[in-house]
């Protein structure tokens, strides 16, 4: 498998999960409206997530213990509002909750925003920018 493929600033993102199978299930639908696709399994039960290396990995704690990221909000970008859209409207049909609506939001100019919690409880949103920024 190629390198985790990063960007300067991370080297990748890492979230637990309770069941990987559930919610490997809601990340193949919310994240291919944003075309990011299952990379697939590697090691001792990652599922890795990217467009063309790895950048975002599901599987169960390390510790064994519930994975909790309560005040964590992963954003992954959208190149339209369209696809915010089908992110948050795939992620409810596969098992994920709303968290906000997709929308403007006052407080980020040109900000156009939808949140979910993953089945594990996780918060992540997609968001484009409507203005140009």
């Amino acid at each position: 498998m190629a390198v985790i493929s990063g960007d300067g600033v991370f080297s990748h993102v890492f979230l637990g999960a309770v069941d990987t199978a559930v919610s490997a299930k809601f990340y193949d639908a919310a994240l291919a409206a944003l075309g990011i696709k299952n990379l697939g399994p590697f090691g001792h039960g990652w599922i890795l997530y990217g467009r063309e290396k790895p950048a975002f990995i599901i599987a169960r704690p390390g510790n064994g213990e519930v994975p909790s990221s309560n005040g964590v909000t992963i954003g992954f970008a959208a190149a339209t509002p369209a696809e915010v859209d089908a992110f948050h409207a795939a992620g409810l049909a596969n098992g994920g909750t709303d968290e906000g609506a997709p929308g403007p939001r006052s407080h980020l100019p040109g900000a156009y925003v939808a949140y979910l919690r993953d089945p594990a409880g996780n918060k992540i949103c997609s968001s484009t920018f409507t203005d140009g920024n």
